[in-house]
């Protein structure tokens, strides 16, 4: 191997990969890289790699203890693309063996706890630089940082991002399809209360009301959107440098009428994921839904639901009800599932991306402050399209910050060692800058500050 050349190793070859892929091949040649790309589907590494030239794809265990290691070591940086529960063990590998890495999951606990191990092994684990997290850490702070540099007292910080059809593809009651893990979408919000501050008062929803507490987002050639609260918002306080702002709020994105159908789904208890049902394998779409209402052999599943939930019939959710076909006797085909693993499958027969279907994500930004005495405001969103089912939206906005985080850190120009997520200026100007000729740009608008 040339002097100089290094060797970027990809776990994971998924629908997020495809644009990190090619953007590694694109510069490989230039950056003088080899690029492996590892996957438990050998078919799916091949065809994301695509022969190209510095790219091999091979097959890949996660599970395997030395092949991970082995692979690990002939590594200058890893890229881990596996489920978030997967990174701890190659974290680990990477800091035994003082390999750079970077994911775009969240930065768990016990990610965490390998922040000192990395920074005296001299090296850099960066997180949370996909789209959320990552874009919008990044572009939060930059406008954060502006505001402080003037001057400015934050009062409000509120952040949404939403990963959506786009408008050509929205073509069903629900407004929704997946452009994630779909098993992620069924269980949002069921890992206990949301926390967020307003107006200086600390706040949780239980996760039985987290559909019903919903801020509505307007943006410009796209409309109105739900937002509904996301996990634990005030652990960003300090992420953030907002320690004593009286109101911060995460959240995610859907389309109007969402929100309210979905709880139907919680109030009933099809996105439990405990316990398995039994003879799951033989039931029908309308006795699954059936099994979760109270028994009487006279009435309807339609009317027994309508009953329990108080749902009118002319009411929407009906319809969306019926348009995943929750009431045929379509049969489910799953042993021994779970109530969420069941709903997960019924959906994904309705809301999977279409060969011609486009994906989208939305972000939008709300900063309160003041400066000079007087309360200002200010709000940036940004839309994205996918061009086709290769390069999604999702697979842009997740993959090329990936990608442009481990350039950065193989050149040198991020080497502070340990745990990270993407919040310095250093990191975040270089990385959006070029996500903008990608297409990736923010809209700004200012205002007088509305507060709650």
């Amino acid at each position: 191997m040339e002097k100089g050349s290094k060797n970027i190793l990809v776990f994971g070859a998924g629908m997020s990969a495809s644009v990190l892929i090619e953007y590694l091949a694109e510069q490989a040649p230039t950056q003088d890289w080899q690029v492996r790309v590892g996957d438990r589907d050998l078919a799916l590494a091949q065809q994301k790699v695509g022969g190209r030239n510095r790219l091999e794809a091979f097959q890949f265990d996660v599970n395997d203890d030395m092949q991970r290691l082995n692979e690990i070591s002939k590594a200058d940086l890893v890229i881990s693309m596996l489920p978030a529960h997967m990174h701890i063990e190659v974290a680990k590998q990477c800091i035994a063996l003082g390999k750079h890495m970077v994911t775009a999951s969240y930065i768990s606990k016990e990610m965490e706890a390998l922040d000192a191990k990395a920074k005296e092994a001299d090296v850099v684990i960066m997180n949370e630089v996909g789209v959320d997290p990552g874009i919008d850490h990044m572009s939060a702070m930059r406008v954060l940082d502006e505001i402080r540099a003037q001057g400015g007292k934050m009062l409000q910080f509120e952040t949404f991002t939403g990963g959506l059809p786009a408008p050509k593809s929205d073509d069903n009651p629900w407004h929704y399809k997946f452009a994630w893990n779909p098993r992620n979408v069924v269980l949002a919000g069921s890992g206990g209360a949301v926390k967020f501050k307003q107006e200086g008062q600390y706040k949780y929803i239980p996760y039985h009301q987290l559909f019903r507490r919903t801020e509505y987002i307007n943006i410009p050639d796209y409309g109105r959107f739900e937002g509904y609260a996301n996990r634990d918002s005030l652990k960003y306080r300090e992420v953030y440098g907002l320690k004593d702002i009286p109101t911060i709020y995460r959240g995610t994105l859907r389309g109007k009428g969402f929100c309210k159908a979905w709880d139907v789904f919680v109030k009933l208890g099809v996105t439990d994921d405990s316990y398995v049902m039994e003879d799951s394998e033989n039931l029908t779409y309308r006795q699954f839904l059936n099994a979760f209402l109270a028994y009487n052999p006279h009435d309807s599943v339609e009317l027994k639901l309508m009953h329990y939930l108080k749902i009118d019939q002319d009411n929407d959710i009906m319809e969306k009800m019926e348009s995943l076909d929750l009431f045929s006797n379509k049969v489910v085909g799953i042993k021994n599932a779970t109530p969420a693993q069941i709903l997960q499958h019924i959906l994904e027969q309705k809301w999977t991306l279409k060969e011609d279907d486009l994906d989208m994500i939305v972000m939008y930004h709300l900063f309160g402050y003041e400066l000079n005495g007087k309360r200002m405001q200010r709000e940036i969103f940004m839309v994205l399209e996918g061009d086709d089912r290769v390069h999604t939206a999702m697979a842009k906005t997740v993959g090329l910050p990936v990608a442009i985080a481990a350039r950065m850190i193989l050149n040198g120009v991020i080497s502070t060692p340990g745990v990270h997520m993407p919040i310095s200026k250093e990191v975040y100007e270089p990385v959006l800058d070029e996500l903008a000729q990608y297409g990736i740009v923010f809209t700004e608008r200012e205002g007088t500050y509305q507060g709650y």
